[in-house]
This record gives C-alpha cells, structure tokens and sequence, in this order.
C-alpha cells in the first residue's frame, strides 16, 4: 500500500516513518508525487485541522493519506501556544529558535514550574471518504535553558515527565515510545496494518 504523509515537515517525517518501518507500506511525501497544495489550518481543533489536510491531500493524489496536527500548551499561558504552535512568534519568517525564545519571553512573568502538554491527533484518510482520528498526549514542564540536539520545534525546551531530560535529549527510539505524535501514531498501527493486508498496492 501507498500512504501518502500530509507534511514537509523532515522531523516529523523521520519520526513517522521510523514507527511505521514494519508494515508493508511505502510512505511517500507529496513532493514524491509531484503535489503541491496548500490546505490553510483554520481549525478550532487539533482533528479539524488535520482532518482538513488528510482530507484534502487524499483527495488530490487518490492514495491513503496520513495527516496530523499537534500543538504545546503550556498552564501559565492559559493553554498557549496551542493551534498556533508552529506560528507563535512575534516577528514573520521565525525560525524554531525565535520561537522557543518568545515562548520563554512569555513566560518569564510567570512563577516556575511551568506544566506543559504536547498533543497530537492524527488522521488517516481513505479515498472511499472514510477516516480515522487518533489522538496521543506526553506531559511535562517547560524549562529556561535548552539542552539537547535532537528533535525539533520546542523539544529542547520541554522537560518530558518523570525523566528529567528534554525530549531533544532523547534518542529517536526513546522519542518514539514517549512523544505525543509517537502515541497517536501508534495508536494508528492497527489501522494502518489493516489497510496495509487489505487494500492492493
């Protein structure tokens, strides 16, 4: 089976494709395809918007299609950054340095610990118009200092509960048994797996 991957986002697609490596699939990325849509993620929700995305690129391409949308809320912020994690900034054209430092900008009135959750919910659209939603959470703290090199977006600066290390300071293994987006899609194996046996390449 075909799965189309609804993202040009290469961390995320690393992490995706490294929990799916042993299913009978071949990922693809739209640029595999020669795809080049823009889906605008004007949700109120994690789902709504990965819907939209999963729904319009299985759409366009007729392939099985996988589409997430995931976002960091931290407590003192009254559950920001949210739907707007990957935009919260407060300049254009932000890079994910500029935004972990406005993030902590944001914060620094607030007294620490600073609880945080990050949350993903995936969705699997399939070209006969059913879909799928799976959702996966990992919890922890914001901390001032970043330590770490791995992962991306806000994981050096999220501090994963009951380890005491960032989720940039773990391995891509250790990444994808505890991150947010690894829960969700293994949550989505099952169905995966049964489209996989089921559906002709």
């Amino acid at each position: 089976m075909r799965l189309l991957i609804a993202s040009t986002n290469k961390g995320k697609l690393a992490e995706i494709m490294d929990l799916l490596q042993d299913i009978p699939l071949q990922a693809l990325l739209p640029a595999d395809i020669g795809l080049n849509i823009d889906v605008e993620e004007d949700g109120e929700t994690y789902a709504e918007n990965a819907e939209k995305k999963a729904r319009a690129y299985c759409q366009a391409s007729g392939l099985v299609t996988l589409a997430d949308d995931s976002g960091l809320e931290v407590d003192a912020l009254g559950g920001k950054p949210g739907l707007h994690s990957a935009r919260f900034s407060g300049k254009p054209g932000a890079t994910d340095a500029d935004r972990r430092k406005y993030l902590l900008e944001k914060l620094a009135v607030h007294p620490q610990p600073w609880p945080a959750v990050f949350r993903s919910t995936v969705v699997i659209a399939v070209p006969e118009g059913k879909i799928h939603i799976l959702n996966g959470e990992c919890r922890g703290e914001i901390i001032p200092q970043e330590r770490g090199t791995n992962g991306f977006g806000y994981d050096p600066i999220f501090l994963v509960q009951g380890l005491n290390r960032t989720m940039a300071e773990l391995s891509m293994t250790e990444k994808n048994r505890l991150s947010h987006r690894a829960r969700a899609i293994l949550a989505a194996r099952p169905v995966l797996l049964d489209l996989a046996v089921n559906r002709e390449s």
